[in-house]
């Protein structure tokens, strides 16, 4: 049994819509008329599509990467940092499609404690280390993100 079957025991595919539209949700929440962020730091590669979006409906024009990997299609490992970013994040919001367990919000906290952090999905474990959210899902289920997946025929239910 692969870690992923013993850990999710349901399943929430997104399609490229919906995320879209989940990411604008949460542009709408960051926008403040009077504040002006400096710049977005997205976390590869799942924060890459959210904080284009958001950068767009923002008028972000500076977008720079917090590199780390931790997931594979079937797990989640380790954290390494393959490309940190300098500073204590001051006017930075950082996004991410995810916040999980957090083991990642963690790293990213540490290295820039005074950004802005705003996911378009959280699970309860991790929902306590960012600022913003659109999406709650429980702890035992797995995001089917629109990247990981393609379109393809699935039999009727009953078989036919």
């Amino acid at each position: 049994m692969s870690d992923k079957a013993a850990r999710y025991k349901r399943s929430y595919p997104i399609s490229w819509d919906q995320l879209h539209r989940d990411a604008k949700a949460l542009s709408w929440r960051l926008h403040n008329p009077d504040k002006k962020w400096k710049g977005i730091v997205a976390i590869t590669r799942g924060g890459l599509v959210p904080a284009a979006i958001i950068a767009r409906e923002l008028g972000i024009h500076l977008i720079d990467t917090i590199c780390i990997t931790s997931y594979d299609w079937q797990s989640q490992g380790e954290a390494t940092i393959l490309k940190p970013i300098e500073g204590d994040g001051e006017g930075l919001l950082i996004i991410d499609d995810l916040v999980d367990t957090g083991s990642t919000a963690k790293i990213v906290r540490e290295m820039l404690p005074k950004a802005y952090f705003a996911t378009v999905y959280a699970k309860p474990a991790g929902k306590p280390l960012v600022d913003a959210h659109v999406t709650e899902v429980s702890q035992d289920t797995w995001i089917l993100f629109p990247w990981d997946s393609e379109s393809q025929f699935v039999a009727p239910i009953a078989g036919q």
